[in-house]
């Protein structure tokens, strides 16, 4: 851990150096960058000097109890002094710990999720339509705004795709885990005979990709217009103001009709596929380090799940942590905090025990 803590202590000094660079001080995007970094590095080195200071205190107490020609009256007050000594190092030692734990640098950031029906027919757009209003209405319990970039509507008058962003302190942090395949098991309202069925719908959540993370050239890009369609073809717009944009090195595609504007269904197109390019970069090279996929998505398909809302029961399982809630109505009124927290408890302690490894 201490060696650990030497090189944060390191990386904070030489970001200190840099910040002051005058080079780097023109270059506002990078500047701002690497002061928010060094900033977040402060809290770690003050509880480091802390412990420090702390640590030695308790060293110089030890000296005192093991030398044999030291007074006793003052060996008794160093055996006082260690006592409230030990235990404030190890407080600090898990308080450091704690602290230590990687952050994900995209925490901090606004998320754009899309949601897509998977197997399952008519019913899986339903679904899809009903995860929507889950993180809508989660969104507004934690104070965040909710910008629909895209949607695809079925005829049975749910989503086959609905993509958009929630603005917020901290909404990837607690949005991340949310990506994956989702299982719903109900009787749908068109089934006569009250037999239940089972379909899917897959989350992705990206962050959203600043400029100065990913710069993407104009050549790269092939951008077209086409005539925004409403539910079932239905001509919702006389004019080509729907985009399509396809980044050519990667084939990665994002479109968007919501707005009457074409330059607005531009910008959105551009943040879509700026999340994408970003997030397919990540899974490459995380696949070259053969790492398992932290977002992976999936197909859709039924075996392919996170998470399972069975109806009948009442119940929402989560089959990464096989943590089950049954209060499913409000859950799926967006009380969906206590699954989260849980998710991010279960990843701390998997992360803690690879600092401690």
């Amino acid at each position: 851990m201490l060696d650990k803590l030497d090189s944060v202590k390191q990386k904070y000094e030489d970001l200190g150096q840099i910040i002051s660079d005058p080079e780097v001080v023109n270059d506002q995007k990078r500047w701002q960058k690497l002061v928010k970094e060094h900033a977040g590095l402060e809290p770690i080195i003050t509880k480091y000097k802390e412990y420090t200071s702390v640590k030695e205190d308790y060293e110089e107490a030890k000296e005192i109890i093991d030398d044999r020609g030291a007074d006793e009256e003052l060996k008794e007050m160093a055996k006082e002094e260690i006592k409230d000594l030990e235990a404030q190092k190890e407080a600090l030692e898990e308080e450091l710990k704690m602290m230590l734990i990687p952050k994900d640098p995209n925490d901090e950031k606004n998320v754009i999720v899309e949601v897509r029906s998977g197997a399952g027919g008519d019913e899986a757009a339903i679904f899809a339509g009903d995860l929507f209003r889950m993180y809508s209405r989660f969104a507004e319990r934690q104070g965040w705004k909710v910008e629909i970039l895209n949607l695809s509507e079925s005829e049975s008058g749910g989503y086959k795709e609905v993509v958009f962003m929630v603005k917020g302190s901290e909404a990837y942090s607690l949005m991340k885990y949310e990506s994956g395949g989702h299982r719903v098991q109900r009787v749908p309202e068109t089934e006569s005979s009250g037999r239940i069925h089972t379909s899917a719908a897959t989350v992705a959540v990206l962050p959203e990709v600043d400029d100065v993370e990913l710069e993407i050239s104009p050549n790269d890009l092939r951008i077209d217009v086409f005539r925004a369609s409403g539910h079932g073809g239905q001509s919702v717009n006389t004019t080509d103001s729907a985009v399509r944009i396809t980044h050519i090195p990667t084939g990665v595609v994002s479109s968007c009709q919501d707005e009457k504007s074409q330059l607005k269904n531009k910008d959105k197109a551009l943040k879509i596929l700026k999340a994408r390019v970003l997030d397919d970069m990540v899974q490459k090279q995380e696949d070259e380090i053969a790492a398992d996929r932290k977002s992976q998505v999936g197909s859709g398909d039924r075996s392919d799940r996170i998470r399972t809302y069975n109806f009948p029961q009442g119940r929402i399982t989560d089959h990464r942590i096989n943590k089950t809630i049954y209060k499913l109505d409000a859950f799926m009124d967006g009380d969906i905090y206590e699954m989260i927290d849980a998710l991010r408890t279960s990843e701390q302690a998997e992360k803690l025990k690879e600092i401690q490894d």
